[in-house]
C-alpha cells in the first residue's frame, strides 16, 4: 500500500527512511538516518537534466527509464536491507516522479507499507529551518578557552540537564585548532539538519543548555535564527585562572601530532602577532607545551572578552572556579543556574 506522510509526522514513527536522490544531493544534505539509495548516480542525474532543458520531459523519462531498468532488482536488494520488515519511507527533492516511481516498484514487489514524504527533502528543510526559528529557553555556557566547557556540558547532562553539543555536531572545536583529530565537517545544511535532529528528543518547553560560541563553527554555521536566541539568553560564564586552563589544554593538545599544531598556529599569525607565533613555534619544537598555551591564550582571551563585552552586563552570570575538575564545576553551575 502507497500512502503519503506529513514531514512533521515522520519524527513520531520508526520506519525507515530512503532517500532515492543521488549521492551528491545526499550528501549537500539528507535527513539524518536515512539511507541513501540512489534512483540516479550524480552523472546518471546530470544527463536526465540536460535532456529535460534541451529536449523535453518525455525525452528526459525515457532516459531515466533506461538508467533505473538494470537496477530494479538491485533497488529492491538494498531497501530489504534496510527494511525487512517491507515498511518504509522513500523521499526525493519534491516527492514527485523519482520517489513515487521508487515507491510503486517497491509496492509491486511485495511491500506491505510504503509512505512517500509530502513535499520530499525540500518540505524537510523548510520544516527545520521554521522550528529552529521557534522560541526556546536556552542557557549558555561561556568563558576562556581551556575551560572544558564541552565537558562541563557532558557532566551537566549526567546529572539530569538537556544539553545540545555544537561543536560536537559540527566535527570541530571552535577554535584555529579546532579541526585536529576530528571527522570531516558536515555541509551548513547538513549541520543545521543535524542540530534539529538532537532538538527533537529534548523537550523545548525546558531549558537546554549550549556552549557559547561565535556564529561560524570552523566552516560550518549555526543558523542566525538559532544563534539569535543564543545571545538573548542568559551566559553563565567560568572564570578560571589562565594557569589552570593552560595546564588543561596541555592534557588536551600535548598528545597530537607537532605539525598539525604548528599549522594551525601559523593560521592566527596576523592576530598572534609575528613575535609570540615565533616563540610559540619554538616552545612547541622545544615541547614546552605549557607556555604555548599561555601564548595562545593571550589572544584567545582578548578575543572572547571582545565578544562578551557585547551582550548585556545583566546577561551575563559569572562564576569564579578554581580549577577544571568537570563534575565538580558542572554541580556549581547547576546550582548556581537554579
Amino acid at each position: 500500500m502507497i500512502s503519503e506522510i506529513h514531514i512533521a509526522d515522520v519524527f513520531s514513527t520508526e520506519l525507515p527512511i530512503v532517500d532515492v536522490r543521488s549521492p551528491g544531493e545526499f550528501k549537500k544534505g539528507h535527513i539524518p538516518g536515512a539511507v541513501n539509495i540512489p534512483l540516479f548516480s550524480n552523472d546518471e542525474r546530470a544527463h536526465v537534466g540536460t535532456v529535460y532543458k534541451q529536449k523535453s520531459k518525455e525525452a528526459a523519462i525515457e532516459v531515466g527509464y533506461t538508467y533505473v531498468n538494470s537496477k530494479l532488482e538491485y533497488f529492491i536488494n538494498e531497501s530489504l536491507k534496510v527494511a525487512p520488515s517491507r515498511e518504509i519511507i522513500v523521499h526525493c527533492w519534491r516527492g514527485g516522479m523519482r520517489s513515487s516511481s521508487f515507491a510503486e516498484h517497491l509496492d509491486g514487489n511485495g511491500f506491505k507499507e510504503v509512505k512517500i514524504i509530502r513535499g520530499g527533502y525540500k518540505a524537510y528543510r523548510n520544516f527545520v529551518l521554521d522550528e529552529l526559528g521557534k522560541p526556546m529557553s536556552l542557557k549558555v555556557l561561556g568563558g576562556y578557552t581551556g575551560s572544558g566547557k564541552t565537558y562541563i556540558l557532558e557532566e551537566l547532562k549526567k546529572l539530569g540537564e538537556q544539553v545540545v553539543d555544537l561543536e560536537g555536531i559540527a566535527n570541530h572545536k571552535g577554535s584555529a585548532f579546532g579541526a585536529i583529530g576530528q571527522k570531516a565537517q558536515p555541509s551548513v545544511e547538513q549541520f543545521e539538519n543535524n542540530l534539529h535532529h538532537e532538538l527533537i528528543k529534548l523537550d523545548l518547553n525546558k531549558f537546554v543548555w549550549v556552549e557559547d560560541e561565535s556564529h561560524n563553527i570552523g566552516r560550518v554555521r549555526i543558523p542566525m535564527q538559532f544563534f539569535s536566541q543564543m545571545r538573548d539568553a542568559m551566559l553563565y560564564f567560568v572564570d578560571i585562572s589562565k594557569e589552570e586552563r593552560s595546564r588543561f589544554l596541555v592534557e588536551e593538545y600535548a598528545v597530537l601530532d607537532k605539525k598539525m599544531l604548528e599549522a594551525s598556529i601559523l593560521q592566527i599569525t596576523k592576530r598572534l602577532g609575528g613575535l609570540n607565533t615565533k616563540l610559540a613555534i619554538e616552545d612547541l619544537k622545544a615541547g614546552n607545551f605549557y607556555k604555548v598555551a599561555l601564548i595562545l591564550l593571550q589572544y584567545y582571551d582578548k578575543a572572547y572578552l571582545k565578544g562578551m563585552n557585547t551582550r548585556e552586563s545583566d546577561r551575563v552570570i559569572k562564576i569564579p572556579l578554581s580549577d577544571t575538575d568537570h563534575l565538580k564545576n558542572a554541580k556549581i553551575i547547576k546550582k548556581e543556574s537554579i
